[in-house]
């Protein structure tokens, strides 16, 4: 939602109340409330503004009296403290996701039996393999179910597939050639070898880390 809808909402918000509610005591409370109501929000949304200069456009606008700045120059300024505003929240998402799965990492590293190998892809051996291990440009049968941190199920296939290890993920492109054919893994993947910071649609968000449960059925050339 635009942060100026957000305004207006929140200058509407006490005329709302006002046909539910006892009418205000005189026109000085609620130009009062309004403000107060406006105040609130912008205090929030944009701290440190100057307040005189506030109350001036504010003042010029509603009383219709020539505006110190032209309606181009307003508009791009308004655009470029939206940009800034949407970039800031966006970053600060970020770091609380990242966050998170650097919790989540941290736990898995520490279960039993995990091993790490290179780029933090995480592995639990539930079942010794003896056969051959994939080449990094081969071909795998396998079976697999893929879940996200919260133990929900993205993807699976419990019928043999054949895959090239070119055409997965950067995680499954590190773990599957330390496999034997026969054997079974439990794989947990960092964002960074899946999906990162882009995420994969509605699926997987940002900076999500994957779990799987690979069979390596087959090897092929």
């Amino acid at each position: 939602m635009s942060r100026y809808l957000v305004f207006s909402l929140c200058l509407m918000a006490p005329l709302a109340l006002a046909t539910t509610n006892t009418a205000p005591a005189n026109d000085r409370d609620l130009a009062y409330s309004l403000g107060a109501s406006l105040g609130e929000r912008l205090r929030q949304e944009v701290p440190g503004l100057q307040l005189d200069a506030l109350v001036e456009g504010l003042r010029d606008a509603y009383q219709g009296q020539p505006l110190k700045l032209d309606q181009a120059t307003m508009q791009t300024i308004l655009q470029q403290h939206e940009e800034q505003a949407n970039t800031a929240a966006e970053q600060a998402n970020a770091a609380k996701l990242q966050a998170v799965e650097t919790r989540f990492m941290a736990n898995e590293r520490a279960r039993a039996g995990v091993h790490e190998l290179p780029e933090g892809v995480l592995y639990t051996e539930l079942k010794a393999g003896t056969g051959a291990q994939p080449q990094p440009h081969g071909k795998v049968q396998v079976r697999y179910v893929g879940r996200l941190p919260d133990g929900t199920v993205f993807d699976q296939n419990q019928q043999p597939q054949w895959f090239s290890l070119d055409s997965v993920i950067e995680g499954w492109q590190v773990a599957l050639p330390h496999m034997k054919a026969g054997s079974s893994w439990r794989v947990v993947i960092p964002s960074a070898q899946a999906y990162g910071a882009e995420g994969a649609g509605d699926l997987i968000a940002p900076y999500t880390p994957l779990v799987f449960e690979i069979d390596l059925l087959a090897v092929g050339g």
